[in-house]
């Protein structure tokens, strides 16, 4: 159409509706998908792992260590007794976390500066036990400045 200044004019179209999406069955999909992994993944709190044996190990004689044996108690916490002992006794205790590390401190200080002094730490962990509770006492070993710190894993009866 020629509108009155000589210039085609176009017309004016409505605009066009947007075709809209209905996302409802994707999520329902999603759903299905969600409650079928749920039900069919089992779901297990810790998964045993197969660590490789070691190709480089040292032989460490417990006569030139100082030996602490750490066990797993009843509650799940470690108890760490003195040399290869188990003996109640022999029990190194705290209070607390901290009191337990500065008898470990004091233990393996007096080892170190005896008779006959010891510049190695050996710690005799029993399988299984978590490896926080190993680290607690290899800090407060460490912290003792003994020299040389080893970690072996033991069987217990």
């Amino acid at each position: 159409m020629i509108g009155l200044h000589g210039k085609l004019r176009r017309r004016h179209r409505p605009p066009l509706d947007e075709a809209e999406m209905d996302i409802t069955p994707m999520i329902d999909c999603t759903f299905l998908l969600l409650i079928f992994f749920l039900v069919t993944s089992h779901m297990r709190a810790q998964t045993p792992l197969k660590l490789p044996i070691a190709q480089h190990g040292k032989v460490v004689a417990e006569e030139d260590c100082v030996v602490l044996t750490v066990l797993q108690g009843n509650d799940g916490r470690a108890q760490v007794y003195r040399g290869t002992s188990r003996a109640a006794v022999d029990q190194i205790k705290g209070l607390d976390e901290a009191e337990l590390e500065q008898a470990i401190v004091r233990y393996v200080e007096a080892q170190a500066s005896g008779l006959k002094p010891k510049r190695q730490v050996l710690i005799k962990a029993q399988r299984g036990l978590k490896q926080r509770e190993v680290a607690r006492v290899e800090r407060a070993a460490s912290r003792a400045a003994a020299g040389t710190l080893y970690v072996a894993v033991v069987q217990t009866e």
